[in-house]
């Protein structure tokens, strides 16, 4: 007993010290806590979802998802094969060419109208504060930093590991025009080097003015926020970016629920709505969408081109790797927009609707 007390001591001090490192990020304090708390969003000292749900779905329970996770076996977790890519020279890219570049997971570059958007990049290779856990797999993990081109705005939805990596945004600090982000995550990039005149922090219903014209919204999702063991201190997003001749929808993370209706009222159709679909599970249901959700979401913003991200490079969840790709080309059939399915690295032309896309996960093991 005295032997199993001393470790649980070593470890709690262990963890005290681990988790001081700059990595796990800051919390809002002084004016950015204080703007924060006027926030119609923020109760009881923390950020809540517009309509306050159990994440966990009724009939689950946390031992019983960590039993599952632990000591259950599922087929397929992890493609045993090296993922296809291309390697796109990103800094050669005619400003004028409206286009997509995934790298797999939630990151992706994005060209339009003139501009240049970069959103939650991860290209450490990890996922996960703790050493050698949460992989990236093999050929999802083809780019750098040091290969993008200066961005004029750095969209972050959340600041959990696999959206908020630390590594990618210290090497990207002096490529970075703005960042925009939800209300506290900008504490974060201020502990890391990037100045106050950097951060553009919003609340859900706000907007950042880019050119006559030309806006990037900041709407609700359904989640949550966290790098240490304190929760919803900042606000998770998604965007809608309006250019003069497009209109593009990001949705971060989130559960399934009336927003996406609202939004496609709102904004009415949009051309390419960039949706979440992997890393779910029923358990957790009310914070990360399934593929059929993500297909009702699609319709329901009136999107006329759908991209799934979320998927394709880390292991955050018991299904296949492949079954997000299978279930929502499944789900997407007969539906009234086009699905895009890119291979990480290949650029997706925005104003070509003729563009054809592969099943190529289907020759993956």
């Amino acid at each position: 007993m005295q032997i199993l007390l001393v470790l649980i001591v070593l470890t709690a001090i262990l963890t005290f010290f681990y988790m001081r490192q700059a990595r796990f990020g800051k919390l809002p304090a002084g004016e950015r806590l204080a703007r924060i708390e006027k926030s119609a969003h923020y109760k009881d000292g923390s950020f809540r979802n517009l309509i306050e749900k159990p994440t966990l779905t009724a009939g689950h329970s946390i031992l019983g998802e960590l039993y599952k996770t632990l000591f259950i076996k599922y087929p397929n977790r992890s493609p045993v094969d090296s993922l296809p890519s291309v390697k796109t020279d990103l800094k050669n890219l005619p400003i004028d060419n409206n286009l997509i570049v995934w790298f797999g997971h939630s990151s992706f570059y994005m060209q339009l109208d003139g501009k240049r958007f970069l959103a939650d990049p991860v290209f450490s290779g990890s996922a996960s504060p703790i050493p050698g856990s949460v992989k990236a797999y093999k050929g999802s993990d083809i780019y750098t930093a040091q290969e993008m081109p200066e961005i004029d705005y750095l969209l972050i939805s959340h600041d959990h590991y696999d959206h908020l990596d630390y590594e990618t945004i210290l090497a990207l600090k002096n490529k970075v025009k703005r960042v925009v982000c939800g209300l506290g995550v900008g504490a974060h990039f201020e502990l890391w080097g990037y100045s106050p005149e950097q951060i553009i922090e919003k609340d859900w219903s706000e907007k950042v003015e880019v050119a006559p014209g030309y806006t990037i919204f900041t709407e609700s999702t359904h989640h949550d926020s966290g790098r240490g063991f304190t929760r919803s201190k900042a606000l998770w997003l998604s965007f809608l970016i309006q250019s003069p001749t497009m209109k593009v929808y990001y949705s971060g993370d989130g559960g399934h629920d009336n927003r996406f209706a609202e939004i496609g009222k709102k904004y009415g159709a949009i051309d390419w709505a960039i949706m979440e679909c992997g890393q779910y599970n029923e358990a957790w249901q009310s914070v990360h969408e399934l593929p059929e959700e993500v297909a009702q979401a699609t319709v329901q913003l009136q999107a006329k081109n759908m991209l799934p991200v979320h998927h394709s490079k880390f292991t955050l969840a018991n299904h296949a790797w492949n079954e997000p790709l299978n279930k929502i080309t499944e789900f997407s059939n007969h539906k009234p927009y086009r699905l895009a399915t890119p291979i990480i690295g290949e650029v997706v032309h925005l104003n070509d609707h003729a563009q054809v896309f592969t099943k190529w996960w289907e020759a993956v093991n």
